[in-house]
């Protein structure tokens, strides 16, 4: 594998993920809010493409949930990551869905070279807040992009506010996530990601909020795009 100094990566992050491991498909474990918000994130996919038939590419799939549920929406899927531990339990889990996802530990920039113009379908899902150039992995998803095809970004936005939810109130009163789940100077402003995505080339086609209410425990897709947020895009034809 390349050096690590030269991995668009946080090895304290690979290192975090890897320890979970073995937890990504336990639906009460730290990886629960994955869980429940995976068909809003794939809702929200299925309103711009049709998965059908189509290639699809998740970057930092992690164990497998959003890759198995396109998979499952009837798309040629293959997933990559750089935390080895996650994708043998994304491999895994496929002897118990039966469905078929092509797992790689492979950076996206060098998969980008490798098969430019690839996939239909490119999404990169609660991934751009954990590493150190976010804008290498937009630009290299859109590499990967057919002309014409769509990208999904999801991210944290920052403000006092999203520090407040997600930091705060997620991690250490609420103890949805494991304490150090996020760095607030990470998250990544609406405004920061636009421009991100103008220069890769890509046209932002909708951008929409995702949102937790703790009293009902309830997950839904909106205006409010303060703490949580979606993106897709297209590249042009």
């Amino acid at each position: 594998m390349t050096e690590s100094a030269t991995l668009n990566a946080d090895q304290a992050e690979l290192a975090k993920f890897s320890a979970l491991a073995h937890k990504w498909w336990d639906k009460s474990s730290e990886f629960k809010p994955l869980h429940e918000i995976n068909p809003l994130r794939l809702g929200f996919i299925q309103n711009h493409v049709e998965l059908t038939a189509s290639k699809a590419l998740d970057v930092g799939c992690g164990g497998g949930i959003l890759a198995e549920a396109l998979a499952q929406s009837g798309a040629q899927v293959t997933g990559i990551d750089l935390a080895e531990k996650s994708l043998k339990v994304a491999q895994l889990h496929l002897f118990e869905s039966g469905l078929s996802v092509n797992y790689r530990c492979v950076t996206v920039e060098a998969l980008a070279e490798e098969a430019p113009e690839s996939y239909d379908v490119v999404t990169c899902m609660e991934m751009l807040e954990h590493v150190p150039s976010p804008a290498s992995i937009v630009a290299a998803c859109a590499r990967l992009t057919k002309p014409g095809g769509w990208l999904f970004f999801s991210t944290l936005n920052r403000n006092p506010k999203s520090y407040a939810l997600a930091v705060l109130g997620a991690e250490y009163i609420l103890g949805m996530l494991p304490r150090g789940t996020h760095d607030y100077a990470k998250f990544i402003k609406p405004s920061e990601l636009a421009r991100m995505t103008r220069t890769a080339g890509l046209e932002t086609v909708e951008l929409t909020g995702l949102t937790y209410n703790p009293i009902s425990k309830v997950y839904a897709l909106g205006s409010d795009a303060d703490v949580n947020y979606l993106v897709a895009c297209r590249k042009p034809a």
